[in-house]
């Protein structure tokens, strides 16, 4: 008989990192950053998982934030803190677990629910990416992001950025690096699709010569080979 998988709370708080990060076209929020386990101020909540999403649109983008309890006593003392009433980080929040210990009904209001089973998978049996699995519709998707949309603590979430961005060194040296790669890229595209333009041409009048002018044919396969080159 296959024992059953026994997630630890570490196990989860890594599965729930990479659930934030999924696609919407997985049941995902899609976020661009994800992190487990940091500190929101020197006295603040410190979320199990949370991820942030900013692709320019302003309803599904904002803050994520993944509770991981792997038993029933933590998640009832946990649900009964204030700032998993009101306040606290994350614009969409879920409890995570292993599958079936939390039930949806016993959520905080406007709370999601992902069940991990034994393989690991992450079923969402509430919130918004349970609105993802259930409909394919458009618009239930967007009703569903505004209904379990909380309003966050943004300092906290400020902090907790800051702090991120600090640990990757010098931030304007960075800046000006990317600043280079973008230019350099922009740089060479443009000399490509030059390139592309003259192959195309000469192409253009190599099949004009074969029409009409035979002896021409040599000098425009001569001048095609260079542009290859």
């Amino acid at each position: 008989m296959t024992a059953v998988k026994q997630w630890t709370h570490a196990d989860l708080c890594t599965i729930a990192v990479k659930w934030l990060k999924r696609a919407n076209s997985n049941n995902g929020h899609g976020c661009h950053v994800a992190v487990s386990e940091v500190r929101s101020g020197w006295t603040g909540e410190i979320p199990d998982a949370i991820g942030f999403r900013q692709s320019g649109y302003a309803p599904s983008d904002g803050s994520v934030v993944v509770e991981v309890k792997v038993s029933r006593s933590d998640f009832l003392a946990d649900k009964k803190k204030p700032h998993r009433i009101d306040g606290g980080l994350g614009n969409w929040r879920y409890y995570m677990c292993p599958e079936g210990m939390i039930q949806p009904e016993e959520l905080p209001e406007g709370w999601g629910l992902l069940w991990v089973n034994s393989r690991g998978h992450v079923k969402p049996k509430a919130g918004f990416a349970g609105a993802l699995a259930d409909s394919k519709n458009y618009h239930n998707h967007q009703e569903a992001l505004a209904s379990y949309r909380h309003e966050s603590d943004w300092l906290g979430e400020q902090f907790i950025l800051v702090k991120l961005y600090s640990r990757i060194g010098d931030a304007e040296e960075l800046n000006q690096k990317m600043r280079e790669a973008w230019a350099e890229q922009s740089r060479l595209s443009k000399r490509v699709n030059t390139q592309n333009e003259t192959i195309r041409r000469l192409e253009r009048e190599l099949r004009m010569a074969r029409r009409g002018n035979p002896s021409a044919i040599a000098e425009l396969t001569a001048s095609l080979g260079g542009a290859n080159a």
